[in-house]
């Protein structure tokens, strides 16, 4: 009997990845926990093991295929009672999700005319949640809540669409696809449609295809193509959504930071042997963390079921690395101490830039900070990260004229901007944050009560 070897989902949220690496090869024997490919998602290069034993038939999608999907069958074990009779393999050029050999075929999901099927996830179709609600015998239909949105406000049912997200989730591409190909499958039924197919109320709105460079008047030749990477693909992505989908705010502050760089100094000067030295990016971790603990309603995300608000503050600090950025995670970060951020800040920045984190290990947080201070740049506003309700752009610090008691003086003074998103974050909230932050940056002795 032979044995389907899929592509793992390495992270709640992978849709599809790059096979970078095959370390083993038709007839070699695998046994279960032996290190058998390299996978690189979007943020990471992450080793797959076998689960079960047996020796390797066939070599499904070649070492550096990219876009192969969750649950596609990317090799074929034989166990020790079919060992050496290969199965007849899928086309290798068009690698998509399927369910394992062992069970039988999954029927086909049914939709409506024109709408796209979905893959199947183990053993059944990501079209039965939809079914099953086209009925009204279960709960809503599986999907994102941006694909929600999408549907809602284009009219569409998602009962009749199949999901091609992970575990059959519906999610926005589905919904575009249906839209730009059958949009009067998913008309309503019972009401009056209009000339497009859906209901004669309902206004539909296709984006247009991106024009390319040649169309806005470059001329061909005059550039070189780099072809967009799987992180670089999600970053665009996540962005576009975020700036345009999430309602958000800025507030701007200016901060003195003489007694901060004097108390980084000490410090670094008294425990030099312990081989500990803080920086300024490890004090704002900190009194991030007591502030947002300080105002536990800033410490929050939206859901569409409410407001989530999180037990610990979990810092998300973004780090640069070759070909995009990543958000590492401090967790708990209001229970360590400065040595300790420093510390697991340090290991955390060097293996992100090897792409050898862990998914836990930047999915999630409470909150984001992004520092462009060491590049010199005096301030700035990020583009929040999802689905964090607020992220924290940090500049540098220098030296610049202060007004004290109706004289100037000279203070070394650092801008932040606290993007906010005012579903959850209302700007008294994010001022209440800025307040408990300032006060511990201003006067860091603050953070050791």
């Amino acid at each position: 009997m032979s044995i389907d070897i899929t592509m793992p989902a390495l992270s709640p949220t992978m849709e599809e990845g790059t096979l970078a690496k095959w370390l083993v090869k038709p007839g070699d024997a695998v046994k279960s926990g032996q290190i058998i490919a390299e996978i690189e998602t979007d943020k990471a290069t992450m080793e797959v093991e076998a689960v079960d034993e047996g020796v390797v038939l066939e070599l499904l999608v070649p070492a550096g295929a990219q876009g192969v999907k969750v649950n596609a069958v990317i090799a074929r074990l034989a166990d020790d009672d079919a060992a050496g009779a290969p199965a007849a393999a899928p086309p290798v050029a068009a690698p998509g999700p399927a369910s394992s050999s062992r069970e039988p075929p999954a029927p086909a999901p049914t939709t409506v005319a024109g709408a796209a099927t979905g893959p199947a996830t183990g053993g059944r179709t990501a079209a039965a949640p939809a079914s099953a609600a086209a009925t009204g015998d279960s709960p809503r239909a599986f999907a994102s809540p941006l694909a929600r949105r999408i549907a809602a406000a284009a009219g569409v049912d998602l009962a009749a669409i199949a999901g091609s997200g992970p575990n059959g989730r519906i999610v926005k591409r589905d919904v575009e696809a249906v839209l730009a190909r059958a949009p009067q499958a998913l008309a309503h039924a019972g009401a009056p449609a209009g000339p497009s197919g859906l209901p004669a109320t309902t206004a539909v709105s296709v984006p247009a295809p991106a024009r390319t460079l040649e169309q806005m008047g470059v001329q061909p030749g005059s550039y070189d193509l780099v072809p967009l990477d799987g992180m670089r693909r999600t970053i665009a992505r996540r962005m576009t959504e975020s700036f345009r989908d999430t309602p958000h705010f800025p507030l701007t502050v200016d901060l003195e930071i003489d007694r901060l760089l004097k108390a980084r100094a000490d410090i670094n000067d008294r425990f030099r042997d312990q081989g500990v030295k803080v920086s300024v990016n490890d004090f704002v971790i900190r009194a991030s963390a007591l502030a947002l603990k300080m105002v536990p309603a800033s410490n929050a995300s939206y859901t569409p079921d409410g407001l989530a608000l999180h037990h610990h503050a979990d810092i998300a600090v973004a780090v640069a690395i070759d070909g995009g950025l990543i958000t590492p995670i401090i967790r708990q970060a209001e229970y360590k101490g400065l040595a300790a951020i420093s510390q697991e800040m340090r290991d955390l920045a060097e293996r992100a830039r090897q792409r050898r984190l862990k998914p836990e290990e930047y999915l999630g947080g409470t909150f984001s900070i992004s520092n462009l201070g060491m590049m010199g740049i005096k301030s700035f506003a990020s583009i929040l990260n999802e689905p964090h309700g607020m992220i924290m752009s940090v500049g540098a610090g220098e030296q610049r004229p202060v007004v004290r008691n109706g004289a100037i003086a000279i203070a070394t003074v650092m801008t932040i901007t606290l993007t906010c998103d005012h579903r959850v974050v209302d700007g008294a909230i994010g001022a209440a944050f800025l307040k408990a932050f300032r006060g511990f940056i201003e006067d860091p002795m603050a953070m050791l009560l």
